[in-house]
Parts: structure tokens; C-alpha cells; sequence
């Protein structure tokens, strides 16, 4: 895994990329663990030169796009094109000889990246020419055993390099897509795929060969007469049973010229039509295959439409988008390894897995079939015109037999892991109901599954600290898991049978990475504060807790270990700077070094205001709720009472904000300050349900999902009136998705709370959310309808009694533009006043033109001038 990257969760296959789906994300150009919006052509005359983007120097920073400050912090300034800021480093790697650091930056203009080199010992970064990239050093990649040559895919192409020399040679170039590339026995032969296909490229002589070739049909030699038409073809007439005869002759001659000519391809392997292949790894000597598969007739649920209004051609057109939760068929997935040299097929018997026959849900479906039960009887009753229509919904004595599964479906986490000898395959899977993680190996001499770790979560596992691999000796693996209630680092020796905990600490542990011996790990950990993340390095076989700190940087900070194991390149960011670049040495104590400087000089001549992160005491739990304050730097507003607040509710459930780097809400950081500067105190809470405090805090909302949050959120309010001075008739509130949400729901449920709030794209009914983001917290509607019913804003809608802003994009594929109509209607039956809707016709869920962006915020700030100011806060609040 690449500690660069935002991960979101991958062992579900069909899951749309939106299990943090509730988050507004950053432009990649300002926040190292934000998604990248897709690529667009730039015409050639358009791109700088190398000269003109040479990277600055020690007391440069980057220009940016023209803006003016010379009205200080304005909306206009905030919401326009973020290029304005600069464009912060991403995704560095090392040189394959450690000399170079690799990094991309967004083109200013463009949503287009530019790759970056510096040397190890350099200052200025250079950008890499078009011509050079087809040359130039690439993270991924396998090495040979004595690291001199390395292979590697590159654009969907394979390569190979002489690392001592430098020389690169281009193996493929297709329009296919080649990829995991590897050495086989030594490194004159590199296996790689084309698809799922396995191919070798002989190094020596040139020679590609082929040594799978996977077809998902019906094997012809099987194939019968299987209609009465067909049988009575082959009765009747013997040109039709010839031509059977001279198929099957052919495909035995095919055969036995295959078995005794060695120049010949691979007899095709017949998977047959009803499944698919969801991902395939081959072994490193190439003679072994782990297929995941699932059947292609399957239930994956009704999808909706969206329909699009502003179009090029001037009619609607709409758009196939998700489904909702529960209404797939919930299927699982299979495990097969194939012997490509006997031609046998393993299949891998998933019943060996602990606890894979229990039903985690087995008491709510029972209770809703006796629900379910009732109404009907309660119907059937009503119809004949007799009797009590009323049933106790409560009483399961009765209840039918639940139709759940013997064996819970199962989903493998991708990648699939080949020990580096070839003899073991290690996995990792879940199941479907995501209330088990395990961890296994197959042996190749019997192909049972061996279960070396359970992970169960009351609620669900963490789609977050799966990461798990192999070490050099093939004999020996480390892993993550939340088993101690805390993200920890484990590792497990397969020769002694042995699991050992590597960290001991109640923080969280991320991104592992081997050195390149396996003799120990870099990770990064929260240890010092829950929003501090600094680098950290454990020996593997070591006491739990013997734990090395590397960086000391403060902050927040992620890693890239050179090849050599000498160097670190630290992404390192604060509360109020995005993140540059550092290097140091990857030992305890080394000096860190600043090598780029990319803020712009309109950004940082401004003055911000830095958020204290404050540990905000709660009344419901032991533990603080850390949270960013914005202290007020003027006296506008304040009143008799005190002074007015907003209250920012983030995204996602599961993300942390309240952390010290720079916050993916870059936008809501400068909006909180200008709120500041008129007079505002602002909180930005870290409520039950986010990141970065462990499990138990994590699975706070099962079942209920705007209920813990609801009071922590409380607990800052009496925060912010007890330790600030804050009025409380005169607080706001405001958040997008699971903020807009829990906005609607502080209003709905708690209407004294806040004298108003700005709901951003939300969630009103999760009925109709996702499926992988929504049946992790609450189940599915037909299991669970309780847990919806309580947590879904609509079915509390008449608590409305202060001002609603409701802003929502139509063209929103995460939280339907559907969600808001109903509302909307909802509101309207229920006679509500004091509440408008905003709409947004071309933007998604996280918006893209600073049109939009400009326009929402000018309303936000409205709302809270109108309702949270002297002399209308009185009026509002009667």
C-alpha cells in the first residue's frame, strides 16, 4: 500500500468509490489524502516549459494564479479557484537509486499533474519532460534478488530496468493493459498479465509466451443436445451429427499437437459463463493461479436514475447511479487456485473460517419476520372487516424461522498475496454482513484454509487498517488490526505458529511499510496526540512497544522510505500551511530538511486564524471530544450575553478534522476565519463516529446514527457558553453531507440547540443511501427498519421549529438530489415555515465551479448574519 494514498475500502468489488463517500473532498492540489479529479487534455501550446516551472528556491514560493488580497479575507477570495493557494507536492517517491525524489503538483489552470524531480541533496525541483517520461523511475515494481534489475508496469506497459547501469527497456506496447510484472527463477524470465492472462517474456532471445488463457465460456467438449429440437437434429440428420464428430476430432488433435509441440499456446481453460473473475494474481514461478469469482446472475439491485437539466443538447438526459441499501441479492465471492501446469482447479473451502456459520443478526431478523408477521395479519383482518388490527410488534415466540444463510457469504480483500517463494497464498477476507475480518493462508500441498486471525466487531470492521504482507522470508507476515481497540501492528510467524502485537499503545497505527530485509517497519502513529502523526519504526520479532520515533515533526505527517532504507520523504503539513516536502535521514533523531516551498505568497500574506485543538470534556463518556476553536478577533456581535458561535459539523462520520495538519476542508478553514474576524467563535468538532480515536469511538452511532453525535455536539455548546462567553441563544450550525445530516438532525431532534443551520447536500433518509457505507452502521431496512427510523432526518421532520437553509446539488451520484425533494415535500405536508432549499444544477457532490461554491457560502454567511447578530437574534429565537 502506498502511504500517499486516501484508501478507502477495497474488498468489496462493486463498491462505489464512496466509503468515506460523506466527505468533502479537497482539490488533490492542496490535500495529500484527497481524490484526484480526472485528467483533462491540454493542448500542447499551452504547456510550460521546463525552464518556467523549475521548482523555487529556498525564499520562493509559488505564484499562484493573479488574486487580490487587498481586501484582506474575503468570500470572493476564499471560494474562487484554490490555484490561488498553490499547488502542494503529492504522491513522492523515491528514485529506484535513491538519488532523486519523485512528486507530482497540479498545473496551475489545469486539472492536469505535472511530475517533479529533485535530487536527494538539491533545493530546486524540475519538472520531467513529456519525452522523459516514458524513461523516468516508477514507484511499483518487482526487483531481482541481488537488486541490480528491475520490472515494473508503467502506463499499462511493462518495462525492465538495469538499476546499476540505468538502461530501460520497453517490453510491451499495446493497447491492452499489461500488468504485475515479476521475476521467475532469477531474472532473465518476467512474468506478468495481459488481463487476466499470464504471460513470460524471455529476456534472452525476445520469445512472450503464453501460459494461461482463461475463457469465461461453456467448454465445447461438454456442450449437449439440450433441447428436444436440438436432440431430434442429431436423431434425424447425419450431416449434423458429422459435424459433431469432425469438432470433436479436431478439438483431440488440437490437444495431442499441444501436449508434444512446446512452440504451441496453451489449450484455452473453460471457467464456464456463469461467473466472472473479479481479480487474478499469478505465483512467482508462474505455475499457479488465485482466481476471485463471483456468479454473474446475481441481484446487485434496482438502480436509480438522475436526470440532468443544463446538456449540450438542450433535452434532459439522465444517468444510470447507484442503488440503495439492501436491495442487492448479497452474494459472496470464491476463491480458486488453478494448477496451470496439471490443469486442475482448486476450489477453496471458506466453511473452515471461524465462526463463518454464525449469524451476528440472527435476533433482529427474527424480530422483523414476527413484524413483518404481524402487519400482515394485521391487514388480512383489516380486509375481512373484523376484529383488532393492532399486533404486538414486539413478541418473537411465534416468529417464523429466519432465511438467513448457513454460511455467511464471504468478499476477499484485494491484493491477493503470493508468499515471495511461491508456496503460500495469503488473504484476507470479510464477511458480507462486515462484522468478521480473517486472515488465512493456502498451502499449496493441500489447499486448505488455514484462519490465523479473527478480527469481530459488534458493529463493523473498519474499512480503514487492512493492510497486510508478506516479509522476505516467505515465512512470515504483519498485519493491522483493531482487535486491542486501537489500529495496532501485528506480525505472525507461521514456522513457531505465533502471533506477536508490535505496538502497544492506545493510538492509532497506519500505512505499514517493510524495509526492503523485512528486519523491521515504518508506520505512522498518532501516539504523542490523537492529531499529531509522526513517522515511527519497530524491529519485527521485537518486544510489543519497543517503538523507534523518526520524525518530529509536529503536525501531520505521511512517508516515503528510498529503496536504500536511508532516506524519508516526509509529506508535512499544519493546522494553517498545506503540505510540503521534507527529507531526513530515516533514523531517530536525523534533522529534517524543507525542499519545497509551493504556498503561495498571496496565501501566506494573509493572516489566518489558527484553530486552538481543544479537548472538549464530555458528559456522556470518559473521553474528551477533541476539537478546532476559532477564537473571535473582533468585538463585533457581542452582546449582553456574550458573543455569537457556528458550530461546523464535517463530513464523512468516519474522518477526523480536529487533527493538527491541513485539513481537506480548506475552504471551511479560511471561511472560519473570516467568520472570526466578524465576530464569531467557531468549533469544529471531532463528535462519536470520527477518526482517529479507535474503534469503540468509531462504533458509537450503531443503530443510531445521529445520537451520540447529537450530544457531543451539545457538549459543545455548553463548552463554548461555559469557557467563552458565548450567548447560546445565538449559535449556528452548519455541515455538508454527514454534516448536513447531523445538521438537520441537531434542528429535528434538538431545536433549542441552535437558532439555525445550513445543511449541506444531506443525507435525509439513509433508506436510501449506499449499501457498503450504509449496512455497516445500520444494518439493512428489512433486518433493521428501527435503526433507520431513528436515525433518518425525514421521519423526524416535524421538530423544525428554527431556520433551515438546505443546500443540494442535482447532480449528486453519492447523496441523491432525491433526498432533498422528499424533504422538501415532507416540510411542505408538515405546514413548516422558515426553511428554503437552494439548488445546484451542474454540480456533484463535491462542487467544482467557484461559481457555486461562491453562491452557497454567500447564503451560509447570510443565514448566520440574519439570525446570529444583533438585533435579529432576539426575533429569530421567539
Amino acid at each position: 500500500m502506498k502511504p500517499f494514498q486516501a484508501r478507502t475500502k477495497p474488498f468489496l468489488q462493486w463498491l462505489v468509490p464512496s466509503l468515506f463517500c460523506l466527505y468533502l473532498v479537497a482539490p488533490a492540489a492542496l490535500s495529500a489524502d484527497s481524490t484526484l479529479l480526472p485528467d483533462v487534455a491540454v493542448p500542447p501550446d499551452t504547456r510550460q516549459d521546463a525552464t518556467s516551472v523549475d521548482g523555487p528556491s529556498e525564499d520562493e514560493t509559488s505564484p499562484g494564479p493573479a488574486v487580490s488580497t487587498a481586501d484582506g479575507v474575503t468570500l470572493e477570495l476564499i471560494m474562487s479557484d484554490p490555484d490561488w493557494l498553490g499547488s502542494a507536492p503529492q504522491d513522492p517517491y523515491w528514485s529506484d537509486d535513491s538519488q532523486h525524489l519523485y512528486f507530482h503538483r497540479k498545473r496551475q489552470g489545469y486539472e492536469e499533474q505535472d511530475l517533479y524531480r529533485l535530487a536527494r541533496d538539491g533545493d530546486t525541483p524540475r519538472i520531467v519532460d513529456d519525452a522523459e517520461l516514458g524513461q523516468v523511475d516508477v514507484e511499483d515494481g518487482d526487483w531481482s534478488a541481488d537488486r541490480r534489475f528491475k520490472t515494473y508496469a508503467h502506463r499499462g506497459d511493462i518495462f525492465f530496468k538495469d538499476v546499476t547501469g540505468g538502461e530501460v527497456q520497453q517490453l510491451t506496447r499495446s493497447v491492452d493493459t499489461e500488468h504485475h510484472p515479476r521475476f521467475m527463477d532469477g531474472d532473465r524470465r518476467i512474468l506478468f498479465q495481459r488481463g487476466h492472462n499470464v504471460f513470460v517474456r524471455h529476456l534472452d532471445n525476445g520469445l512472450e509466451s503464453q501460459l494461461v488463457d482463461l475463457r469465461l465460456e461453456k467448454d465445447p467438449a461438454e456442450e449437449t443436445a439440450s433441447s428436444y429440437l436440438e436432440r431430434q437434429q442429431r436423431k434425424l440428420l447425419d450431416i449434423i451429427r458429422q459435424r459433431d464428430e469432425d469438432e470433436a476430432r479436431q478439438r483431440q488433435r488440437s490437444t495431442e499437437q499441444r501436449q508434444m509441440d512446446a512452440s504451441l499456446p496453451p489449450e484455452p481453460w473453460y471457467l464456464g459463463d456463469e461467473i466472472e473473475i473479479i481479480s487474478s494474481t499469478a505465483s512467482p514461478s508462474g505455475d499457479w493461479m488465485a482466481l476471485v469469482v463471483r456468479e454473474v446472475q446475481r441481484d446487485d439491485g434496482r438502480k436509480d436514475q438522475m436526470p440532468n437539466y443544463v446538456t449540450a443538447s438542450g433535452y434532459v438526459e439522465s444517468r444510470d447511479v447507484r442503488p440503495k441499501v439492501g436491495t442487492a441479492d448479497g452474494g459472496g465471492e470464491q476463491l480458486w487456485i488453478l494448477d496451470l501446469t496439471a490443469g486442475q482447479r482448486h476450489e477453496i473451502d471458506f466453511a473452515l473460517l471461524p465462526g463463518i456459520s454464525e449469524d451476528p443478526l440472527a435476533d433482529l431478523r427474527k424480530r422483523a419476520a414476527a413484524d413483518a408477521s404481524a402487519r400482515e395479519a394485521a391487514e388480512q383482518t383489516k380486509e375481512r372487516g373484523a376484529g383488532d388490527a393492532s399486533a404486538d410488534t414486539t413478541k418473537t415466540d411465534d416468529a417464523p424461522e429466519d432465511d438467513a444463510p448457513k454460511t455467511r457469504p464471504v468478499l476477499l480483500e484485494e491484493p491477493l498475496h503470493w508468499s515471495p517463494d511461491g508456496q503460500r497464498l495469503l488473504l484476507q477476507a470479510h464477511s458480507y454482513d462486515n462484522k468478521d475480518r480473517w486472515i488465512a493462508v493456502v498451502a499449496r500441498h493441500d489447499f486448505k484454509l488455514q484462519p490465523i486471525h479473527r478480527l469481530q466487531q459488534e458493529g463493523w470492521i473498519n474499512w480503514s487498517f487492512n493492510e497486510y504482507g508478506w516479509l522476505p522470508d516467505s515465512r512470515s507476515f504483519y498485519f493491522l488490526s483493531e482487535e486491542s481497540g486501537f489500529s495496532q501492528l501485528y506480525w505472525h510467524d507461521l514456522r513457531q505458529g505465533t502471533t506477536q502485537r508490535l505496538t502497544n499503545s492506545e493510538s492509532v497505527v497506519a500505512d505499514p511499510l517493510p524495509t526492503v530485509d523485512g528486519s523491521s517497519l515504518y508506520f505512522t502513529a498518532n501516539t504523542l496526540h490523537p492529531g499529531r502523526y509522526e513517522v515511527y519504526r519497530v524491529a519485527v520479532g521485537s518486544p510489543a512497544g519497543a517503538v523507534e520515533q523518526v520524525s518530529d515533526l509536529g503536525g501531520r505527517n505521511s512517508f516515503a522510505l528510498s529503496p536504500d532504507g536511508e532516506q524519508l520523504a516526509i509529506l508535512h503539513s499544519t493546522t494553517t500551511r498545506p503540505p510540503e516536502l521534507f527529507v531526513q535521514a530515516a533514523s531517530p533523531g536525523a534533522e529534517s530538511r524543507q525542499v519545497t516551498h509551493t504556498v503561495s505568497e498571496a496565501f501566506t500574506s494573509l493572516e489566518w486564524v489558527a484553530p486552538d485543538i481543544v479537548a472538549v470534556p464530555s458528559s456522556h463518556q470518559d473521553k474528551p471530544i477533541y476539537s478546532r476553536y476559532y477564537a473571535p478577533s473582533s468585538e463585533r456581535g457581542h452582546g449582553a450575553e456574550g458573543q455569537p458561535a457556528v458550530v461546523f459539523v464535517h463530513g464523512a462520520g468516519y474522518l477526523q478534522n480536529a487533527h493538527q495538519g491541513w485539513s481537506g476542508y480548506f475552504r471551511e478553514f479560511m471561511f472560519h476565519t473570516l467568520l472570526s474576524q466578524h465576530g464569531y467563535a467557531v468549533l469544529d468538532m471531532d463528535y462519536r463516529a470520527s477518526a482517529g480515536y479507535g474503534a469503540e469511538w468509531r462504533q458509537a452511532i450503531y443503530r443510531q446514527m445521529g445520537g451520540p453525535e447529537l450530544e457531543d455536539l451539545q457538549d459543545g455548546v455548553d463548552w463554548l457558553v461555559q469557557e467563552h462567553g458565548v450567548d447560546r441563544s445565538r449559535i449556528g450550525v452548519y455541515g455538508g453531507s454527514y454534516g448536513g445530516f447531523l445538521t438537520m438532525m441537531a434542528l429535528f431532534k434538538e431545536p433549542d440547540l441552535f437558532a439555525c443551520g445550513a445543511a449541506l447536500r444531506p443525507v435525509t433518509d439513509w433508506a436510501h443511501y449506499n449499501h457498503p457505507y450504509t449496512s455497516n452502521i445500520l444494518n439493512t431496512p428489512d433486518v433493521d427498519p428501527w435503526a433507520y427510523e431513528r436515525s433518518s432526518p425525514i421521519e423526524l421532520a416535524d421538530g423544525l421549529s428554527r431556520p433551515l437553509l438546505i443546500c443540494a446539488p442535482m447532480q449528486d451520484d453519492n447523496v441523491f438530489f432525491q433526498d432533498t425533494v422528499r424533504l422538501a415535500q415532507r416540510l411542505i405536508e408538515l405546514e413548516k415555515e422558515d426553511w428554503e432549499v437552494a439548488i445546484f444544477p451542474v454540480e456533484p457532490h463535491g462542487f467544482r465551479q467557484p461559481s457555486s461554491w461562491l453562491n452557497e457560502y454567500r447564503r451560509i454567511f447570510k443565514l448566520f448574519e440574519q439570525h446570529l447578530q444583533p438585533p435579529n437574534c432576539e426575533k429569530a429565537m421567539q
